[in-house]
């Protein structure tokens, strides 16, 4: 008793153009389509955090390796600052026999000399011996350790 009314006008017309055969499609390509995309977006997922996770070592490495060389660079500027004292300038002025200057003279623009120029007067200063440089042997020098050894002596007092 379960009969279909019959469609009459336009509804017969619509529907012949509905397939009257079996009302389900196959599943298995439908299955296999949603099974490949969230296979493949699983492995993109994985390959992404991979690249990931190597950029933060790379960046580890790098951050590691500013810091080494900005402790080395404060070091160095260090040294500068201690080199470029007045202090120790006067002192590596004196260890090559400089001496201080005397008066300075100056020379006007029209070519007047304005002031009484002046010999650098040498004092107490001493003056390093320059050696001549020594030739070369043929034959060859033993070589020196790297790093000394501290000496076990114990340390002398005064008064003993």
């Amino acid at each position: 008793m379960s009969r279909k009314p019959e469609l009459r006008g336009r509804a017969a017309r619509l529907a012949r153009l509905i397939p009257s055969g079996p009302g389900q499609a196959a599943r298995t390509p439908f299955v296999l389509l949603v099974v490949f995309l969230l296979g493949g977006g699983l492995i993109v997922l994985l390959v992404l955090n991979s690249a990931l996770s190597e950029g933060a070592f790379k960046l580890d490495d790098l951050q590691e390796d500013t810091k080494s060389l900005t402790d080395e660079e404060q070091a160095l500027q260090r040294d500068v600052d201690a080199y470029s004292a007045p202090d120790a300038l006067q002192r590596r002025a004196r260890e090559l026999g400089m001496v201080p200057g005397g008066d300075p003279a100056f020379l006007n623009p029209d070519g007047t000399v304005r002031g009484v120029p002046e010999a650098a007067q040498r004092s107490s200063v001493r003056v390093p011996m320059v050696l001549r440089p020594e030739k070369p042997d043929s034959t060859p020098k033993p070589k020196l350790p790297l790093m000394s050894t501290p000496s076990k002596r114990p340390p002398t007092t005064p008064g003993r």
